[in-house]
């Protein structure tokens, strides 16, 4: 089950670039997962790099570029494990606006939650959120054919 996390630490690392030029990488998540009309690594990318991840691993997708679209996807749970979708709030809360990314682990005093995602300071990495921000776990299922 560790497969969501082994697809995206493939791409730990990955960064937009800087200026006029665009990541092929980043615009490569989009094009995989079916929106081929973005063209530009400044698009918001963490739902999208998660899409991407979950397409690779055969499981559950929310086809969408917003993270809050997560909320809907697969099994909502109270206790994460590693491998989890993760979704926080951005801006306030009753924006629309969020984050989404996989779960890692807690802090030692659960204060923040280690997230492994795409467009954590525009790049794939491992950052700390604040739990207070959480709005919710998912756990996907493999899609079958």
């Amino acid at each position: 089950m560790t497969q969501l996390i082994n697809i995206a630490l493939s791409q730990y690392g990955v960064t937009e670039t800087v200026g006029n030029q665009h990541n092929p990488l980043v615009l490569n998540y989009f094009k995989e997962i079916g929106h081929t009309w973005v063209t530009t690594d400044e698009t918001a990318w963490c739902s999208a790099f998660i899409n991407w991840v979950a397409h690779k691993a055969n499981m559950e997708r929310s086809h969408k570029l917003t993270a809050r679209s997560w909320l809907k996807v697969g099994t909502k749970i109270k206790e994460p494990e590693l491998n989890d979708v993760v979704i926080f709030w951005r801006h306030k809360k009753s924006s629309w606006k969020g984050h989404v990314g996989l779960f890692i682990g807690y802090t030692e005093d659960k204060k923040h939650i280690y997230v492994l995602g795409g467009n954590q300071n525009n790049q794939v990495n491992i950052k700390t959120y604040p739990t207070y921000r959480l709005l919710g776990f998912r756990r996907l299922q493999s899609i079958n054919f």
